[in-house]
């Protein structure tokens, strides 16, 4: 059978699947729509929080930004899985307590204020909209490679797949439709890897196989892959080349954000008691360690099966010549997203470091002009990776059902947050209380539909990268939604015009940074600065820039709380509850 028919198959049977989970668990009312009922079970809850969170980013784009950097972008690891814990243990309980259906509403509500619900609608949106263009254009990539259609054709056809199950189930049908996505995505991850990781190392555990011997060289992995990198001019991949605050700040922004990411806070509001939110969080985190924790060694083992495909016999050795690429090389070739031009005429393919100082001497004296491999785009080399890898025709197509299962499943969660933040706090909580139930339905699947009309035009005329969107809608996170749910929690003294000065704070702050090295909106061109280290004020990334938005934010509000109205008293009763498990006794003290 051949490799169209294939994949076609395994994407086609497995959008049936979600569409028959939509099916079946069609969303009746409000309360399913938002919130499914308030009755998914931790575990499946778990499961389905992990797909909504393990987004294109995760899947495609996370194990080539590791490949191509090293140990530096570890941070996104750490970030990711941090960012969960801080869930787990200072929001989801809390908010499930609450018993509200949304971020703005919980916001609206513990503030007593329309303008607090409006702030935080109009940050929900930026966030989610921005995230969402990442997913679409992904899915769009991997529909191009995968089913042999141009990127925008193959984005009408995720769009339609995601307006079929999101409008028609709500929140019931993506829960149900995300768990089977989930074991799509896991399996599409984990058996490529299990196969590389026996070639490479004879270690069929990919974790295991990342600090066990390379079979070839009978060095260890790491050591092999240092060892060609600093060969060809590169750095090394097990150093840090960045600056230590630079990683710090990237990950506490991406640990801040990941907490405040109101598509993946919401997923807490559909369990039936307080105890199953945490629990949820736990499972989650058990889930999405199981892809986490492979993506070091997919990346590593990518970088070296790339650089060896190029150096067959060594790098002191000629490399590759043009006619001899492998398939997997002609067939990404023809995507646009891997390109070679031959500088110096010898029919050969030289890949190495030309911006390197030190190495320039000896490729002068090799004869080499310049890095013959012009285009590689990171965010092929998992889907790459079972052709680099000569694997099965089969797992080439679970691969691209894996790809779109973990674009479509976050596209479908940030889709569903836009929906409630337009229906439910625009026009239920603000605009229109006295709405029906069935009109409150209808309105959230229109603006469903319009969000997802808005997201397909978008991806198909992307601001930016993926990587640059989905860093701002972490920024944004971090610096808007995260510190107000947290003093909305932790603090009876925060009142209402505090939460609303801090969050415009850290969302201004943050997307004029942002705007200044990225250009605004991130048309290109359009950027005061240029993005480089010598123009970061005090040195500080823009990548990272959330968590000072964070702690400007925390700032703004307190000083503007010292300057105004204390909070009613009903309201600190309220906030007090909330911190109380429910049932608990009053305390005693002992002595």
């Amino acid at each position: 059978m051949d490799q169209f028919t294939l994949n076609l198959i395994f994407v086609g049977g497995s959008f049936l699947v979600y569409i028959a989970i939509a099916i079946w668990a069609r969303a009746a009312s409000t309360s399913e729509f938002y919130a499914a009922g308030r009755s998914v079970h931790p575990v499946m809850n778990g499961m389905a929080i992990a797909a909504d969170w393990m987004s294109a980013a995760s899947f495609i784009s996370m194990a080539g930004l590791i490949a191509f950097v090293g140990y530096g972008n570890s941070a996104y690891l750490m970030g990711w899985t941090g960012g969960y814990v801080l869930l787990a243990m200072l929001l989801a309980p809390y908010l499930r307590k609450f018993g509200r259906f949304t971020v703005p509403e919980f916001i609206g509500d513990r503030y007593y204020s329309r303008t607090a619900r409006l702030v935080a609608v109009a940050s929900l949106l930026m966030i989610s909209i921005t995230y969402v263009i990442g997913q679409m254009t992904g899915a769009g990539v991997a529909f191009s490679r995968f089913l042999e259609v141009d990127t925008n054709t193959g984005l009408l056809i995720a769009s339609t797949v995601v307006f079929v199950y999101a409008v028609l189930g709500g929140m019931k049908g993506i829960t149900y439709t995300q768990v089977a996505q989930y074991i799509v995505l896991i399996i599409a991850y984990t058996i490529p890897a299990v196969f590389i990781s026996l070639q490479l190392t004879e270690n069929p555990i990919p974790q295991l196989g990342l600090f066990s011997t390379h079979v070839d060289s009978g060095m260890p992995l790491l050591a092999r892959l240092d060892q060609i990198l600093v060969d060809l001019g590169f750095n090394d991949y097990t150093g840090l080349h960045d600056s230590t605050l630079n990683m710090t700040l990237f990950t506490l922004s991406l640990m801040v954000g990941t907490a405040g990411l109101p598509h993946v806070i919401v997923r807490f509001f559909t369990v039936p008691k307080v105890s199953d939110a945490r629990k949820s969080a736990g499972w989650a985190l058990v889930f999405i360690a199981l892809l986490y924790t492979v993506a070091p060694a997919v990346g590593a083992m990518a970088r070296l099966n790339i650089l060896t495909t190029i150096y067959p016999e060594g790098t002191q050795a000629p490399s590759l010549t043009y006619e001899a690429r492998p398939d997997w090389m002609h067939t990404w070739e023809q995507t646009g997203l891997l390109a070679f031009e031959d500088k110096n005429g010898d029919g050969m393919i030289q890949s190495y470091n030309e911006a390197s100082t030190e190495f320039a001497a000896v490729a002068a004296e090799r004869g080499w002009q310049g890095n013959e491999m012009v285009t590689f785009n990171q965010d092929i080399l998992v889907l790459a990776n079972p052709e680099i890898a000569r694997l099965p025709g089969w797992v080439i197509a679970l691969i691209a059902a894996g790809g779109l299962a973990a674009a479509l499943s976050t596209a479908a969660g940030l889709l569903l947050a836009i929906s409630s933040a337009v229906s439910h706090d625009l026009i239920k909580r603000t605009f229109k209380p006295d709405i029906t139930e069935k009109g409150e339905l209808l309105a959230a699947r229109v603006s469903m539909a319009a969000a997802i009309v808005l997201a397909t035009w978008l991806g198909m005329n992307p601001p930016g990268f993926a990587a640059q969107t989905v860093a701002f809608a972490f920024g944004l996170a971090a610096s808007s939604l995260f510190p107000a749910i947290m003093m909305g929690i932790f603090s009876t003294k925060m009142n209402s015009t505090g939460a609303v000065v801090g969050m415009l704070t850290g969302l201004i702050a943050t997307s004029v940074y942002l705007f200044t090295y990225k250009g605004w909106f991130f048309i290109p061109g359009t950027n005061m600065l240029t993005d480089s280290p010598e123009n970061w004020l005090f040195g500080i990334s823009p990548l990272g820039f959330g968590a000072i938005g964070a702690l400007l934010n925390f700032i703004a509000a307190y000083i503007t709380m010292k300057l105004t109205k204390p909070v009613p008293e009903h309201i600190q009763h309220l906030v007090e509850d909330i911190r109380v498990p429910r049932g608990a006794g009053a305390a005693t003290a002992h002595h």
